[in-house]
Order: C-alpha cells, then sequence, then structure tokens
C-alpha cells in the first residue's frame, strides 16, 4: 500500500478547518487546531509534544498559557521533510488514564460518542479514524498508543524503546516513555517513522541502530496474559489466529513465569518516576502561575498543585510514598529486578517469533460504564499492552474484527530493534482486510 498523506491548498484550508472544528465540538480529539495555512502533508501531534509558539498542556490545568519556544527532536525532523502540524490533541491528563476520561474535555470514540476512546492518546486516535490520509505523533508508557488505537480502529505502531527521540516530550515516566505513531496503514507509519529515526545529542536515551526485519512466520500466543480477557473476546481473538495460519502464519502457545507480575511491576516504576517529573510543576515556571506571594513555602505549593487532577494527584501520593527510603527496597528497588527478569524471558521467545494477543481484554466500554469502575480495575486494563511497554519492546496494534459496528484490536510484539517486521505482517494483513475508518475529513 502507497504511503499517502493529506495535503491542502490555501483555499481548502479554512473549509477543511471549520469543518474539523465543528467535529471537535462532538468528539474532543484537538486542544488546538492552527488556523494559518503553511504548505506541508498534514500530522497532528499529542499535547505533550512540544511544538513551536504552539500550546503544549499535557490537557492539564497547571501548563495552562505554556508555549514552548521549540519543536521536539521528532516535530523538527518531520518538519523538515515537508510535514506541518495542524494541531495539538487531546489527551489524558500527562498520560496518566486508559480511556481519555482523565482530562478537562473527555474524549469520545468517533464510531460511536457514547463509547470511550482509549487512552492516553486519545485525541491522536481520533484524528487518525476521521482524516483522510492522517498521521498523529503519539506517545506510550503503558500502552497510551495500542489502547486508543484498538478502540478507534486505527493502527498504533510503538518503536523500540530509544529509537526515536525524547527530546521536547513533557515525561511521565522516563525509563517507559516513547514517542510513537498513529495512522491507517503500515505504509504511512512507516515513512514518518523513518523520517524520525537519528541519534540525538539532546537526549542521552536516544539511539542509532539499524533495524530489522526477521521475516519470522512464527507467532507465538502467552497464555498467562489470555486468562483475563474476556471469553467473547477470545472467540473474536481465535478467528484472527484461523486467518492468520491460513495466511502460512504458525501459532505456538507458551507460558512466561513472570509475566504476572508485569501490571504491578510497571505501575510501581511508573508512578515512582511520575512523581519525580511532576516535582517541576510548582506554580511559577511553566505555565499556570500562581501570584499570591504572601504565602509561606508549603502553602505556596500546596495552593499550585491543587490544579492537578485527581489522577495525578493520586500518582504524586502513591509514586513518592515508593520511593520513600522506608519502602524503596521493598517495592521499587524489587520491581526494577523483576523487570529484567519478565525482558530476559520475552526475548528468548521473541528471537525466533512475535508475540499476538489482543490489544485490549474487553470490547469498547460505554463511558458511563468507565466511570463506575474504581482504579485497580482500571489498571488491570492495561495487563496485554503493558509487558512490551515495560520492556521497551516495539509493538503494534490494528483493526482486525468489528462487533456491532464497534472495532477491535490485536496488538504484535517483536523483539528490540526488529521494528520492521511488524510493518511486514501488518502489510500483508492489510492486504487480506478492509479496515472501516470513522470518517473521511478532507
Amino acid at each position: 500500500m502507497k504511503a499517502d498523506f493529506l495535503e491542502l491548498d490555501k483555499d481548502e484550508y479554512p473549509g477543511f478547518i471549520e469543518t474539523l472544528r465543528d467535529k471537535n465540538e462532538e468528539l474532543n480529539a484537538f486542544n488546538f487546531i492552527q488556523n494559518s495555512y503553511g504548505e506541508g502533508k498534514i500530522i497532528s501531534v499529542k499535547d505533550n509534544i512540544c511544538v513551536k509558539d504552539m500550546p503544549a498542556t499535557a490537557s492539564s490545568k497547571i501548563l495552562e498559557g505554556y508555549k514552548p519556544g521549540f519543536d521536539a527532536t521528532v516535530v523538527r525532523r518531520l518538519k523538515e521533510n515537508g510535514f506541518r502540524v495542524i494541531g495539538k490533541t487531546n489527551m489524558d491528563e500527562f498520560g496518566f488514564g486508559s480511556f481519555g476520561l482523565n482530562s478537562e474535555k473527555q474524549a469520545k470514540n468517533p464510531f460511536d460518542e457514547k463509547y470511550v476512546s482509549g487512552g492516553s492518546s486519545s485525541g491522536s486516535a481520533i484524528s487518525t479514524a476521521i482524516i483522510k490520509d492522517h498521521v498523529s505523533i503519539a506517545e506510550s508508557t503503558g500502552g497510551s498508543i495500542s489502547t486508543p488505537a484498538a478502540f478507534c480502529g486505527v493502527v498504533g505502531f510503538t518503536p523500540t524503546y530509544g529509537l526515536v527521540s525524547r527530546y521536547g516530550l513533557i515525561d511521565y515516566a522516563n525509563s517507559l516513555d516513547k514517542i510513537g505513531f498513529m495512522g491507517r496503514n503500515a505504509a504511512a507509519i512507516k515513512e514518518v517513522f523513518n523520517f524520525s529515526l537519528g541519534k540525538d545529542a539532546k537526549d542521552t536515551t536516544s539511539l542509532e541502530r539499524e533495524l530489522i526485519d526477521n521475516n519470522s512466520r512464527k507467532l507465538y500466543v502467552i497464555n498467562g496474559l489470555m486468562k483475563g480477557v474476556n471469553p467473547l473476546v477470545v472467540d473474536r481473538f481465535n478467528r484472527l489466529l484461523d486467518r492468520l495460519i491460513s495466511l502460512g502464519y504458525t501459532v505456538e502457545y507458551k507460558d512466561l513465569e513472570y509475566l504476572d507480575y508485569s501490571v504491578p511491576t510497571y505501575y510501581i516504576i511508573s508512578m515512582a518516576e511520575a512523581s519525580t517529573n511532576l516535582a517541576k510543576y510548582q506554580g511559577f515556571k511553566y505555565g499556570f502561575r500562581l501570584k499570591d506571594f504572601s504565602l509561606d513555602y508549603n502553602d505556596f505549593f500546596k495552593s499550585a498543585r491543587k490544579e492537578f487532577g485527581k489522577e495525578a494527584k493520586r500518582r504524586v501520593i502513591l509514586g513518592t510514598f515508593i520511593r520513600s527510603q522506608s519502602v524503596r527496597s521493598k517495592y521499587y528497588d524489587k520491581a526494577l529486578g523483576i523487570r529484567h527478569l519478565i525482558i530476559r524471558q520475552m526475548k528468548k521467545l521473541l528471537s525466533d517469533g512475535l508475540i499476538i494477543s489482543p490489544t485490549m481484554p474487553i470490547f469498547t466500554p460505554k463511558i458511563e460504564e468507565v466511570n463506575d469502575i474504581n482504579p485497580v480495575e482500571a489498571y488491570s486494563m492495561d495487563m496485554l499492552t503493558i509487558p512490551p511497554n515495560l520492556c521497551g519492546f516495539p509493538h503494534v496494534s490494528f483493526p482486525y474484527f468489528y462487533e456491532k459496528g464497534m472495532p477491535m484490536g490485536a496488538q504484535l510484539i517483536a523483539d528490540h530493534f526488529n521494528d520492521y517486521s511488524l510493518f511486514s505482517v501488518l502489510s500483508e494483513w492489510e492486504q487480506n482486510f478492509k479496515y472501516k475508518f470513522a470518517g473521511e475529513l478532507g
């Protein structure tokens, strides 16, 4: 499939923007839409990635009014290759959420507004679903690309950790954050991904590595990952496996001992790192500025941090506790050790194949249903997307089934730097399965 990108001339642009704004009133896909015209292929960018002279709020009131005077490295590289940013997409505040609801304006599913869009890259998924030939720059920490891709019926690709520079990203958890891409097909995402690659002196974690495609036709299903999946989702997933077998793939079922610990391991590490990163929001340096300097030190910071949403406050409290000297060795240090065990186990399996699973253990839920679940239940929804994110493995979510008109996603995981193998499998799948999208703006 050819990589096509939406381009508009200066006469078409105003009408397109007017239509996009009307659609945005319904779905809350964008936090900011660019009015001015500039030539180039249109992309959007998640609101925790900096674009020069555009707001960068990470959907948080505490960053309201912040406009960076520079481009994130990934944005700069894409601009240099003929792309331009049409706007900043909505997200869960600082990336804290799986449903797109932890934002001032809750994101809605483009297939049916009563349903969630997924998070935290909710707006990137929605924009890709409604705008023709569009790619959105997103970010994943524990599933923030795969989850909304699955719920909104688009392709979400998360590369090997370190391949795309994180310079200009508003961090959630430094050892987990990965800038990735959402689009409508493998060809478009691969082209944008290739433009984004390269060592960056401004990011010490960025890597320059030759990527491979091991051309494997072997797919592994992990028994432990499947045990918490809705039985009806398992049924639809088995139909996908049958189709892949008919295309010449082999499927093997395997057990991995430590994967049961991936969700608590991830949340211990991510909350510890998140609480550290949120410490810089003090009410006088970025965005929101508290002007009452008559307050004493503690009251000043407490007043400023009232601007955090409920989930951000929860992660500050839990993360600070996890990092405290009295319990650090009991939780944080142990989690780091388990993470390495999981990486070692998964790498052994991925040396000659790919891991496949549903992206989410449930069908797309309604917004009212999610509002009734507790935080622990919400965290457990990431059980399938957390393992590759925890370990920095490349992975992709793609549509494979439509249940009562709503899309379902499957996830492929590859070994480090074997990113291109995901595009190969996906390209073959796209030749045999036609995606349905929620809109055709442009």
